[in-house]
């Protein structure tokens, strides 16, 4: 069975940092383009970072300088340092598995974890 696990989400002050966790279950994890996306209430879901399995990283223009994505491969986990948080970063922030081979493709989703930060 397939499960990606977030966890590391919380409530924490304007400027403040988080690392978020997600482990990834019943997947061979290093073949997987991992990311990180948000959802604010009345938002839609957006791309935060991804890291993919070639080691290609990308950045929302709204996060960059300010987060980081790393992933360990030997541990099936991808982090998402957060710094200098904002409150326009409150969110449920969930974890995205992909991974394509033609002609098959496999996509999982994590079931979210809250980040609130208060002004």
């Amino acid at each position: 069975q397939v499960q990606l696990v977030e966890s590391g989400g919380g409530l924490v002050q304007f400027g403040g940092s988080l690392r978020l966790s997600c482990v990834g279950f019943g997947i061979t994890f290093s073949l997987y383009n991992m990311g990180w996306y948000r959802q604010a209430p009345g938002k839609q879901r957006e791309l935060v970072a991804t890291s993919s399995r070639s080691g290609t990283i990308n950045y929302a223009d709204s996060v960059k300088g300010r987060f980081t994505i790393s992933r360990d491969n030997a541990r099936n986990t991808v982090y998402l340092q957060m710094n200098s948080l904002k409150p326009e970063d409150t969110a449920v922030y969930y974890c995205k598995g992909s991974f394509w081979l033609t002609p098959e493709s496999y996509t999982y989703w994590g079931q979210g974890t809250q980040v609130t930060v208060s002004s």
